[in-house]
């Protein structure tokens, strides 16, 4: 049973896209099917974690924004990270999967019980991956992902 589900931001929960404006300001486009899917996940009694190679400011308002308390917000060791919150979790490998879109996902998504890709990852994530959303990165692919969760936990998704 998968008990969390943890993501990568840029290129996932994003289209990998960053907008500046000449002062600097950074803003990233969401997509709201995936905070629907954030809820539908968090009403299966499984908890969400966001864990971001680059540090950024709309990833934490996301965050807040979605009720999500497990942030890594630019952090230089992904899989270090995802292992120290599964085990302060009391949660083993098996448990949690890992939704990625490049090489810097890849260890995470091996680690991890099921590691997922979205549909245009890089060829290295979509090989290290076991299942594929169908959906590209910022288009609602983490909404997949929670129903395909929900359906290998016995729900009905």
């Amino acid at each position: 049973m998968i008990r969390l589900v943890a993501t990568d931001v840029d290129g996932t929960l994003t289209d990998g896209g960053i907008y500046m404006d000449g002062e600097g300001r950074e803003m990233k486009r969401f997509d709201v099917k995936d905070g629907t899917g954030i809820a539908l996940l968090r009403e299966a009694s499984v908890e969400i974690a966001f864990i971001s190679g680059r540090a950024s400011v709309p990833t934490d308002r996301r965050a807040r924004d979605l009720g999500v308390t497990r942030v890594v917000n630019g952090t230089a060791d992904k899989l270090a990270d995802l292992m120290a919150m599964a085990s302060e979790m009391g949660l083993d490998a098996s448990e949690v999967a890992f939704i990625g879109d490049d090489v810097q996902d890849v260890e995470c998504m091996k680690w991890a019980g099921l590691g997922i890709a979205v549909k245009d990852a890089s060829p290295e994530a979509l090989s290290a991956a076991d299942w594929v959303s169908p959906s590209d990165g910022g288009h609602g692919a983490l909404r997949d992902t929670a129903m395909h969760i929900i359906r290998l936990n016995g729900g009905s998704g």
